[in-house]
């Protein structure tokens, strides 16, 4: 039995393989365009992420808690009084911060929100630094003053908080005394108020014998069990303000 070419013209093949060529070319289209949006969806994120405000915020408080280590512990030993003219200096850097937030808002700049995060956050942070200064440059012998000393700027970060002024730099100010407070509270709970003191009074050389003291009285178990408890409590009142997208928190 033959087959002749009449029975099935070359006209149906053509036409059908020809139709089929504009699918395969559209759906090879479409996944070579979700692949590159999903490349792009990679390297944009983390750049979005870091862009957005409390990001921001974040990543400049965590750059001001580090500021005092390093630059007021060692200043506050040797020039006291210096250390605590600063605070001046931070207050009216964070108002021209805010000035000039003021300013490009006017003329519709888009650096406009990061200067006004940084002039709020600096002028709640000099009230940490004045606090600083004062304790650690004249009472850091007695570890029974300090939270009241770190309290002093308590009075002003409410009045501002109260007439709703530089609300961003006073929870920074409130995170920091809550913080230095279950510190503190961690200290009372150990026992670990002697070698502060000692730390402050004896003379540098002495330093090591008594930190040593101080770790052997932290591997206790009443040590470890108020570290346990005390950094629960710090890590539940630091995931509370993560509900709120509001950037203060």
């Amino acid at each position: 039995m033959q087959i002749s070419n009449d029975q099935f013209p070359d006209h149906q093949f053509s036409d059908k393989t020809s139709s089929q060529l504009p699918v395969t070319s559209t759906l090879r289209t479409v996944t070579d365009s979700q692949q590159a949006f999903s490349l792009r969806n990679i390297f944009q994120r983390p750049a979005s992420l870091l862009a957005e405000p409390r990001v921001k915020a974040f990543a400049a408080a965590a750059f001001l808690v580090a500021v005092p280590v390093f630059i007021q512990a060692p200043l506050v030993r040797v020039a006291p009084t210096l250390s605590l003219l600063l605070t001046a200096a931070w207050l009216l850097l964070g108002w021209s911060f805010l000035r000039q937030s003021q300013h490009n808002s006017a003329v519709h700049l888009s650096a406009e929100s990061s200067m006004h995060l940084w002039g709020d956050l600096v002028i709640g942070f000099s009230w940490t630094w004045m606090a600083g200064a004062i304790y650690w440059g004249w009472f850091r012998w007695d570890p029974y003053v300090h939270l009241p000393i770190e309290s002093v700027g308590l009075p002003i970060v409410i009045a501002l908080l109260w007439y709703g002024k530089a609300k961003i730099g006073n929870y920074f100010y409130l995170g920091s005394l809550v913080g230095t407070a279950i510190t503190d509270l961690y200290f009372y709970c150990v026992g670990l108020i002697p070698y502060w003191r000692a730390l402050m009074v004896e003379p540098p050389e002495s330093a090591p014998a008594i930190l040593h003291s101080a770790l052997l009285r932290m591997e206790t178990y009443q040590s470890v069990g108020s570290a346990i408890v005390l950094l629960t409590l710090l890590v539940m009142l630091g995931t509370i303000p993560l509900r709120s997208t509001d950037v203060k928190w």
